[in-house]
């Protein structure tokens, strides 16, 4: 049986006790940072015992280490999979590992658990109903915007993983291609100093230009807009309004909208200030 673990993202209350026991009474814990599943176990009262072993599953030695923990499913021994944080399989090696542990005809089993993805969109305030998660985004800025432009007809929420040296610049692509939409941005999430910034892109790469990204980031931004009411009048107002809410002056709210909606300027600034032509 292999056991996919979810473990927290960062608030160590949210390990189920389904989740504990089983890393208490496995053998064979298969886990991304050895040092890390180490510090979890020892943070939660799991002490070592000579049996047990953790054996470093990720991206780059996956190709290696599967035969390996098949070996192990073989022999009729219980196998649990985790992550650094949250769900293993979520933009991680860990389906690779289920798909080829069905494959050799044995079973799979989910221990659920926090995940980032999910708790970043429920908090959001953006619809939750119908989403779509894209993982962590192309890191050649080109084959980035080949996929943002695939994504800009998208109507469904969409979700992505960023790293925080790569933050600003996602953004701002996000912006190029998809518009400047409403939006959350998750840092820290279940931790002390946990942080959502929004309420637009812009407004979210404003704050980051002038507080510096520290630590893994999920953004949550809104899906395009169906075509026959894409930019109606009161479309175009709360736009304007989540920019200026963002910081943006009216005439700014004005320019933003403008690139990301192709109504002119002019009318813009009029849904704003009827009477007082722009500047």
């Amino acid at each position: 049986m292999l056991y996919l673990v979810g473990t927290p993202i960062g608030h160590l209350g949210d390990l189920s006790p389904r989740a504990r026991a089983l890393l208490e009474q496995v053998d064979t814990i298969a886990c991304e940072d050895t040092r890390r599943t180490a510090q979890l176990l020892q943070a939660v009262g799991i002490g070592r015992r000579p049996a047990r072993r953790l054996l470093s599953f990720h991206h780059h030695n996956r190709q290696e280490r599967l035969p390996q923990l098949l070996a192990v499913l073989a022999a009729d021994d219980p196998l649990v999979l985790v992550s650094d944080a949250g769900l293993p399989g979520i933009s991680d090696p860990g389906e690779e590992l289920a798909a080829a542990a069905r494959r050799a005809g044995h079973s799979v089993v989910c221990v659920p658990g926090p995940c980032a993805l999910t708790t970043a969109l429920v908090s959001s305030g953006l619809p939750a109903g119908r989403f779509c998660f894209e993982g962590f985004l192309p890191p050649r800025r080109s084959e980035r915007l080949r996929h943002l432009a695939s994504l800009r007809e998208e109507q469904r929420t969409l979700i992505v993983y960023a790293a925080p040296h790569r933050l600003p610049e996602v953004l701002e692509d996000l912006i190029q291609e998809l518009g400047d939409r409403p939006a959350q941005v998750s840092r820290e999430l279940t931790k002390r100093h946990e942080e959502q910034v929004g309420p637009t892109l812009s407004a979210a790469l404003q704050h980051f230009r002038n507080h510096p990204p520290l630590g893994e980031f999920t953004l949550v931004v809104g899906g395009a807009m169906p075509a026959a009411e894409s930019w109606s009048d009161d479309r175009l107002l709360q736009a304007l309004n989540a920019a200026m809410a963002g910081g943006a002056s009216p005439s700014q709210a004005a320019r933003e909208v403008a690139r990301s909606s192709g109504q002119p300027r002019r009318h813009l600034y009029s849904l704003l200030h009827p009477s007082d032509p722009p500047e």
